[in-house]
């Protein structure tokens, strides 16, 4: 009975080909735009460690003070050395780790070659459980590691393809900053977006690779530089990163592993009693906003997904709406013309069910020919959505079978619905009636 609903759906489409080609493109035109708007949503909104995020924090307390006078909105979205290193001695978290960007410079491994700058972290051991990063060959280092300052590196695996092609090269060594590190590990393909880590650093978003990973006193103590950013409240004392070391400048990211609500409960007072023991040993003289947020509330705060992708997607979401209100009255329009042949059918012992089945039928084709149509058009949009933003949030915006599925039934599923009402009224006409008045 379907293949016969669809073979008058088919016959009746064709008869009013303009008409129809009118609901298509309606269709089509707002399932594309909601669709290419949704995957640039998803691409800037998505949770970076869905495993995780719900056990990833962020501390953060004001260490600057009132300015002129005033309280702050907020605390600084990072935190100074001294900070950062009482934070990782007290260790009262199940993991933590202090975070800075580097980008120290790689030797080559002969002459014929010049040295070049490679982009990385100097973080703690605990990061890498804590993060999730996941390695091809070798492990991280230990925490023994850290407290003496060893010289070990965890490499990419592009680096590791250039140095090595490819091989496990855990145990080999890589001249770093001027010194020799020996490689414990290998990463495996690892940029999660955004780069959730270092949002103070990196916004969220960004194109660069990580090829290194050192341990941080052992940067600190080579001198590898801080090459992120660097935000302070009063000139510092001393010139250099020795200077950066001893001010008050905010430049370190730190996160937390909390894994259950007591945990949570237990940091924050612990955030609160470290400001106070500050504040009387007479280095605050304010009350301190101290604040551990979420991985998401995080992200939230450092407004990581551009504000305006919220609204083009609720633009969006408004002309599909548009679109399918448009097309309810079309289809209204296309239905009630053909009263006349709905009477009939009736008269001959068409059921109003039947009459109605076909309609909707109908307007469901209606739905899959804008759905294929969508399909181009969505294709077109995300390739102009990485023509127009940035690339490090363009490249996250691209078609996969979800997103190809999600056009093809919000199309059907949308002019069906729109289909409902024009198919009641239609299929609701009074055989003898309208034989009559025809």
């Amino acid at each position: 009975m379907f293949a016969y609903y669809v073979g008058i759906a088919v016959r009746n489409l064709r008869r009013s080909w303009g008409l129809t080609l009118l609901m298509v493109l309606a269709i089509g035109l707002g399932v594309a735009a909601s669709v290419t708007t949704f995957a640039v949503f998803r691409a800037v909104s998505g949770d970076p460690v869905p495993d995780k995020s719900s056990q990833l924090f962020v501390p953060l307390f004001d260490m600057w003070g009132p300015r002129n006078g005033v309280a702050r909105k907020d605390p600084p979205d990072a935190l100074d050395y001294f900070d950062a290193m009482n934070l990782m001695r007290d260790h009262r978290a199940s993991r933590q780790s202090a975070i800075y960007p580097i980008q120290p410079a790689l030797a080559p491994a002969d002459s014929n070659h010049h040295s070049k700058n490679i982009d990385g972290n100097a973080v703690y051991s605990e990061f890498f459980p804590m993060a999730e990063v996941p390695l091809r060959f070798g492990n991280g280092w230990s925490d023994n590691d850290d407290r003496q300052h060893a010289t070990v590196a965890v490499i990419s695996s592009a680096l590791n393809d250039e140095l090595f092609a490819g091989k496990n090269s855990v145990g080999r060594t890589i001249n770093i900053a001027g010194k020799d590190f020996r490689v414990v590990g290998v990463l495996d393909n690892w940029n999660p977006q955004p780069r959730f880590y270092d949002v103070h650093n990196s916004g969220g978003f960004t194109t660069q690779k990580v090829d290194i990973l050192v341990p941080f006193q052992t940067a600190i103590t080579a001198g590898i530089k801080n090459t992120g950013n660097t935000n302070c409240n009063s000139a510092m004392n001393s010139a250099g990163f020795d200077g950066l070391i001893q001010s008050n400048c905010v430049w370190i990211s730190y996160m937390v592993e909390l894994r259950d609500a007591s945990a949570v409960q237990a940091f924050r007072g612990y955030l609160d009693d470290y400001v106070n023991l500050q504040n009387r040993a007479g280095r605050f003289h304010w009350k301190s906003d101290t604040r551990l947020m979420g991985l998401r509330e995080w992200l939230e705060f450092e407004e990581v997904a551009p504000s305006d992708t919220h609204l083009s997607l609720l633009v969006a979401i408004g002309l599909l709406a548009v679109c399918i209100i448009n097309t309810t009255g079309l289809l209204l329009a296309k239905f009630m013309r053909r009263r006349g042949e709905v009477g009939i059918r009736r008269a001959l012992g068409a059921t109003k069910r039947s009459v109605y089945l076909q309609f909707v039928t109908e307007a469901s084709l209606v739905g899959l020919s804008g759905g294929v149509f969508g399909l181009a058009l969505t294709a077109l949009g995300v390739a102009g959505v990485h023509a127009l933003l940035p690339k490090d949030i363009a490249s996250l915006a691209h078609l996969d079978a979800g997103l190809l599925g999600l056009c093809l039934l919000t199309a059907v599923v949308a002019t069906t619905l729109a289909g409902l009402f024009p198919a009641a009224r239609a299929s609701a006409v009074q055989p003898a009636l309208q034989l009559k008045m025809d």
